[in-house]
């Protein structure tokens, strides 16, 4: 060997217990037991002049191991015969939040660490194996899993900000019953992992010389009885990082479940809708008494964005923004039509007519996007999802209480559409349907009818329209529908299916050039971007015309999510998976958050889905309170309208509302 290098071995009996998610309490019962048969580590450090081997044949862990600091409180390792387990707790490696970790502080330099694992994981999301650790946003996993589909493979995970899984091999039926040998080397800032099934005979390149997941604060030394102390960073040097390689398991601890079977046609058809909670094994009472909840809280509770005005007008404010926006009221009216609460339709369609809906002028029957509380414009131009939100609200509305009431329904959702059409450039101002491509707008003035917005793309709404607007373009609005799937195809990632919040009608990236020179090109997942995967399930559950491209998105973008863990995933990233170039600020913060809206819309996108991790993510929606953050920051209107919607796909009660018969 390398006398540079350290190499560190050690028999280990490591069980993986399923954790109760109420606790930390192991269940001896689990039959996912990883034993790992040694570990051995080296490296050109101080220790035992370069190698270093524990049997674990001692009664208790020696002084060279060492804990992260999110170590746990209970009773969480043992050694006995010859080998070390560590019960798993309900926490993976990358929450802030005690996991099952137990390694070795890593001095600088180069390193060789090598284990013999026997392991049989039984479900998506156990794993075990070596780790290099330095946070929880900073590591590498690399051991034995299984996949999607239920079969074993060797994964190697790295975080870097986010997740991503390097490598992912599928073991031979013939050594699936096999010890594995994992070999770690680390060069300088270089990695690279060998797995063997022959106990190192054949060493199988899993991934070499990748870069290791650190930040520019350097490897640091630390202190061995015996030993000099390692130096004092320099003035004005980052302090030195305490880095980790040792052993780590994880099992998932979510209820097991078979996997969900999609339906094979869309509420059009069958007038029925999915309850992917009662599916779950929830209560059909606590499922009414949450949704309930829900809409108390936006609409009626204290954290409500809904404000009644006078006798017969409301409106829904972003009150992170100060103003009133055709997003949210257009959204309010679909609510309020989906829970056949007429005062609340009513109220919010006054409002948006009297204030901010164009009489006449260029932008006649369009609505000014964004005005202050009391009326008063904050701009003047339109936005094209609130149009499109309108006119598919409007439509129900009149399926729903005719238009005999007061307000003739569909006679506003038919203007709104001819004054759309009846547009011819004057102004600067284009009908918010390019009639040519048969796609939305990203807004229907100026420059901005130039690009699109992927998360206004509802192939649904157009069948509605079809059916009902009775405006004459019937096989027009289905032309949009088709078109619209197809461009959906075209904006996602195909690894991730990350989408960006704008882009090109041909689905390519938009590049522009900034008034600096720079060029800018928009990739980044974000706010508006969360809507997309709930737009999926929803003309999944009202159409299923795109049922297997949808199944396949679904897929992986729950996929994607669920690397980068359930309970953690933050709310922006480039479309490659990679950390944003930028944070969009939202509320005055430019900061990562796990946010509610798109936990629920990650959730929502359930409906397509074939696969059981599925409902790991209806249940932490379930368990997802929309409340302040520890900094402050608290968002009533988008997370909680979001979080509403995404309920009431979810519970079945988003439905196609035909008219009465």
């Amino acid at each position: 060997m390398d006398g540079k290098r350290l190499f560190f071995v050690a028999p280990v009996a490591l069980l993986c217990c399923l954790m109760l998610l109420t606790g930390c309490r192991p269940s001896v019962e689990d039959a996912r037991a990883p034993a790992f048969a040694y570990f051995q580590y080296s490296g050109g450090g101080v220790l035992d002049g370069g190698g270093w081997r524990d049997d674990f044949d001692a009664a208790a862990l020696g002084e060279r191991w060492a804990f992260p600091p999110t170590r746990p409180e209970h009773p969480w390792w043992s050694v006995a015969k010859g080998g070390l387990t560590l019960n798993s707790t309900a926490h993976t490696i990358r929450e802030d939040a005690p996991s099952s970790l137990v390694g070795v502080k890593r001095q600088a330099g180069d390193f060789q660490a090598q284990t013999e694992l026997r392991y049989q994981p039984r479900r998506e999301g156990d794993v075990a194996g070596i780790v290099y650790y330095r946070d929880a946003a900073h590591n590498f996993v690399f051991g034995k899993a299984v996949d999607a589909g239920g079969a074993p493979v060797i994964v190697l995970d790295r975080a870097q900000a986010t997740v991503k899984r390097l490598a992912e091999i599928k073991i031979d039926k013939g050594r699936q019953g096999k010890a594995v040998t994992l070999k770690v080397t680390g060069e300088g800032d270089a990695y690279s992992f060998h797995a063997s099934f022959d106990g190192g005979g054949h060493w199988i390149a899993v991934v070499e010389s990748v870069d290791a997941p650190a930040d520019a604060a350097p490897a640091g030394g630390f202190a061995i009885p015996g030993f000099p102390p390692p130096p004092a960073p320099a003035p004005g040097a980052a302090p030195p990082v305490e880095e980790f390689v040792g052993l780590y398991t994880y099992a998932n601890p979510a209820p097991v479940r078979d996997n969900p079977v999609p339906w094979e046609e869309g509420g059009f058809e069958t007038r029925r809708y999915r309850n992917m909670f009662a599916e779950a094994g929830y209560p059909q009472a606590e499922i009414d008494k949450r949704l309930k909840g829900i809409f108390h809280e936006v609409f009626e509770g204290p954290d409500r964005v809904y404000f009644e005005v006078g006798e017969d007008m409301a409106y829904i404010s972003d009150l992170k923004n100060h103003d009133v926006r055709t997003e949210g009221m257009s959204y309010g009216m679909m609510v309020a039509v989906q829970f056949d609460r007429r005062d609340v339709f009513d109220r919010l369609w006054r409002w948006s007519k009297k204030y901010m809906q164009h009489r006449d002028g260029p932008m006649k029957g369009y609505f000014a996007w964004s005005l202050k509380t009391d009326g008063t414009h904050n701009a003047e131009g339109p936005a094209s999802d609130g149009e499109l939100y309108y006119v598919t609200s409007l439509i129900f509305a009149s399926n729903r209480w005719g238009d005999d009431g007061g307000i003739d329904y569909l006679k506003e959702a038919r203007h709104i559409l001819d004054c759309a059409f009846a547009k011819d450039g004057t102004g600067d101002i284009a009908n918010f349907i390019d009639e040519r491509r048969h796609l939305i707008t990203f807004v229907p003035d100026g420059a901005g009818s130039g690009w699109t917005d992927p998360s206004y793309h509802i192939p649904a709404f157009y069948e509605v329209w079809a059916r009902w607007a009775d405006d004459g373009r019937a096989d027009f609005w289905r032309e949009c529908a088709r078109a619209t799937r197809e461009y959906l195809h075209k904006s996602v990632d195909p690894v991730t299916a990350l989408n960006p919040d704008q882009n090109n009608f041909d689905g390519s990236v938009m590049v522009r050039q900034m008034p600096s020179g720079a060029t800018f090109r928009n990739e980044t997942f974000r706010f508006d971007s969360w809507r997309v995967p709930m737009n999926i399930a929803l003309d999944y559950s009202w159409c299923a015309a795109d049922k297997d491209w949808q199944r396949e998105y679904s897929g992986k973008f729950q996929d994607f999510l669920y690397l980068q863990g359930v309970r953690t995933f933050v709310d922006q990233f480039d479309m490659d998976g990679s950390a944003p170039q930028w944070i969009l600020p939202a509320g005055g913060k430019a900061k990562l958050r796990h946010s509610v809206g798109l936990v629920g819309t990650a959730a929502a996108v359930s409906l397509a889905s074939t696969r059981a991790k599925s409902y790991e993510f209806i249940d932490h929606f379930w368990e997802t309170e929309n409340v302040p953050y520890d900094d402050g920051y608290f968002d009533a209107y988008y997370d909680g309208l979001l979080r509403l919607f995404a309920f009431m796909h979810l519970s079945g009660n988003y439905r196609v509302i035909f008219p009465a018969e």
